[in-house]
């Protein structure tokens, strides 16, 4: 059932008759209006919740967001104190800037910026207030705000402050929408965002900022949209700008800070869509540089996690599988895993990268049982029965140390593992295929339906 939406002025409207008629103080009249809606099953996530309150040169009521755009559009006298306070009161919320965008808030500030396009420190203060209302907000991004962007991180790439908050602005543009994509690539943005990374590749917030965007422009996230083009922008950073020897040199650069070494690890990943791909991500250094940063780096289970996701990706090749367990990849994983029992994302991508590892490679199948990789799997099981997840890959790793090797079934056997995917299957409908798959190939009994042969009918109904 959808849920009932209002609009931001009867919501106003509710709180001024609680304070008006009902004599309520300003903070009991809000409470009760939420209140009120919420009962009624009224969605409030675009409402902005508080009372609005009067300008000091004007007796009518609004909320602070909507009197920061009015004097905007009033007055250039005092345009980059109004834009502050406007960006201040977007970053409070999405219903702030939902509201500043029904109020025609977009073409006012793209207006201040085309005003400030020679004055770098007034159009920093422009453009920080664009950044703050295209966040959740892609749709408001026309031709002309594409554009602007794209000659803003073209003329000021040597200015750091700039250059962050134009990308910053690209990537809340670039955020399920496809469009914007499509159209900020075919503008040139990826050779920009490449740009950043290799001419301020000491510069961390810079770094992470481009790689985040770039990897954006890898998504398939717009569901308005049946078939994107993520896998063409992939190929083309890879292909026409270098884009793996640049994200895999800017690792390098920063060793020690997990934060701008995760995010480099993501964009990796995203990259990883073909098998040569993979193979050069391996040949540049990049899968040594993780080997180290698995060794170095435990205490950090976001980097661990991303990590363990950029080798699941990279062994999809089938030279990098061997490579992976040959440097060592296997006992590694095994170790974050044990040390990271307890959380279920790091557990989940240490399996689903031990299953690729181990898909039609027998002698990696047999350094992971020796490593303790089935046992690790099933403690991951046992550890987080409700994760959908992780019963997944563990199973799919289960079914495939055993395709090929069926001598491992009883070891793995008598470490539980029937009980653990019987349970799998009974709590989780959505893993039925591949718990069924792992115990049948486990030789364990299975009820498994055809659900149709082909034979004997046709597929529709009389």
């Amino acid at each position: 059932m959808a849920c009932r939406r209002i609009t931001q002025e009867t919501f106003d409207a509710v709180i001024k008759e609680n304070i008006e008629d009902f004599d309520m103080d300003s903070e009991e009249a809000l409470r009760e209006a939420i209140e009120q809606f919420e009962s009624q099953g009224v969605d409030l996530s675009c409402i902005v919740k508080a009372v609005p309150t009067a300008a000091s040169d004007d007796k009518t009521e609004e909320h602070e967001v909507l009197q920061a755009l009015k004097s905007l559009k009033a007055s250039d006298s005092s345009m980059v104190a109004d834009l502050k306070r406007f960006t201040e009161q977007c970053s409070l919320g999405f219903a702030q800037r939902h509201l500043a965008a029904q109020k025609g808030a977009y073409s006012t500030i793209l207006s201040c910026c085309r005003k400030t396009l020679e004055d770098q420190e007034a159009l920093l203060v422009s453009l920080s207030a664009l950044a703050a209302l295209t966040d959740g907000q892609p749709d408001l991004l026309d031709s002309e705000g594409k554009d602007l962007l794209v000659s803003v991180l073209g003329m000021y790439n040597t200015n750091t402050a700039l250059t962050l908050v134009g990308i910053r602005t690209v990537r809340h543009c670039c955020l399920k929408h496809e469009q914007n994509r499509q159209d900020l690539v075919k503008a040139g943005v990826l050779p920009l965002l490449i740009g950043t990374i290799k001419c301020h590749i000491g510069q961390s917030d810079l770094v992470k900022e481009a790689c985040t965007a770039l990897r954006y422009m890898t998504f398939d996230d717009d569901i308005r949209v049946p078939f994107g083009q993520a896998h063409e922008h992939a190929k083309a950073i890879v292909l026409e700008h270098n884009g793996l020897k640049v994200i895999v040199d800017a690792a390098k650069a920063h060793p020690d800070n997990s934060s701008v070494l995760s995010v480099l690890c993501a964009t990796l990943c995203s990259l990883a869509v073909r098998n040569e791909f993979c193979q050069d991500i391996c040949d540049l250094g990049g899968l040594k540089f993780m080997m180290t940063l698995l060794a170095d780096s435990y205490e950090s289970h976001e980097l661990t996690r991303q990590v363990l996701s950029t080798l699941k990706a990279i062994a999809g090749n089938d030279d990098v599988k061997d490579a992976i367990t040959s440097a060592g990849g296997v006992q590694l994983i095994v170790i974050a895993m044990n040390r990271h029992t307890g959380n279920a994302q790091v557990c989940e991508q240490g399996c689903a990268a031990l299953s690729v590892i181990a898909l039609r490679k027998p002698n990696n199948c047999q350094v992971i049982m020796e490593e303790g990789g089935a046992l690790v799997a099933l403690l991951a099981m046992k550890t987080h029965p409700n994760e959908l997840n992780v019963q997944k890959q563990a199973c799919m790793l289960l079914r495939n140390l055993v395709a090929r090797m069926p001598h491992f079934t009883q070891p793995i056997l008598e470490m539980g593992a029937e009980s653990l995917i019987s349970k799998a299957l009974a709590a989780h409908q959505d893993c039925g295929d591949l718990a069924k798959a792992a115990l049948r190939d486990l030789g364990c009994q299975v009820e498994l339906r055809e659900l149709w042969t082909g034979k004997k009918g046709s597929l529709t109904r009389d």
